[in-house]
């Protein structure tokens, strides 16, 4: 029982373990001895016991704890938390910290936007595919957000090529050249573009990047995605023009077209 005028805590004062006298009271309690009266047991009060010499001490405050958490559940989310590992906690305080970021707050770390060629030599044929290539790899770049130092890493997701004739496409590759592809000049690729009339146009190819976040206790993502554009490039297709000859050019060399 936690001493008269002690602050009592909650776990002794449900098992009523508590001292309640306030002061304006006084609790008698004891026993005396007769050499050759050892008394009796009052009739009217069935429920008095003589005090017992060899009685069980009160619990300590540890074992009344104890006590609680077995019976009560509300008492075992602290207790679970005492358990809990001290990195782990450290780890949920961190996070809860971290100031909430969108892709936006991002968007002035990424990458340069990407060049893109067309092959062959950034000319083409009317009416014959010209193969359009741009390259983009994962980046990290170290900086500070919100007074916080931190790592971004983007990672490519989409490209988007706009070929300067009013025809766009959307795709998961930056594209490969003909010989990678092992592949004939003029044949078709999933980044290919027939223009269908002589002309100069202006090409382009815009990267989208996913992006992450490390603050110093692991990844994390960040929703939406950055756009980088991609530099401009010109492109001049021209008209092809077939006639039937005697002799090739090697036959005859100064014959018309050669």
């Amino acid at each position: 029982m936690a001493a008269s005028g002690a602050p009592c805590a909650k776990e002794l004062e449900i098992l009523g373990l508590c001292d309640t006298n306030t002061g304006s009271e006084i609790i008698i309690d004891g026993s005396k001895q007769t050499p050759h009266d050892p008394g009796t047991t009052p009739v009217d009060d069935a429920g008095w016991q003589p005090p017992v010499a060899d009685a069980e001490p009160p619990p300590t405050r540890d074992e009344v704890f104890s006590r609680c958490l077995v019976v009560w559940d509300s008492y075992r989310r602290c207790f679970l938390e005492q358990e809990k590992p001290d990195e782990a906690r450290d780890e949920e305080e961190d996070a809860a910290a971290l100031p909430a970021i969108t892709i936006s707050d991002l968007a002035r770390f990424a990458p340069d936007g990407a060049v893109v060629t067309g092959e062959p030599d950034n000319v083409g044929v009317a009416g014959l595919p010209t193969n359009f290539v741009t390259t983009a790899s994962e980046q990290t770049v170290d900086a500070t957000l919100f007074g916080f130092p931190v790592s971004v890493r983007f990672t490519p997701a989409a490209y988007d090529f706009s070929f300067g004739d009013g025809t766009t496409v959307t795709t998961t590759s930056g594209g490969a050249t003909w010989a990678d592809l092992d592949q004939a000049q003029f044949t078709p690729t999933d980044t290919s573009h027939t223009y269908r009339e002589r002309g100069t146009y202006t090409a382009q190819a815009d990267v989208r990047y996913t992006a992450e976040v490390d603050f110093g206790i692991g990844w994390f993502p960040i929703t939406g995605e950055v756009t980088s554009p991609g530099a401009p490039q010109e492109i001049r297709i021209f008209e092809a023009h077939t006639a039937l000859v005697a002799h090739t050019c090697e036959q005859a060399p100064s014959s018309p077209g050669c």
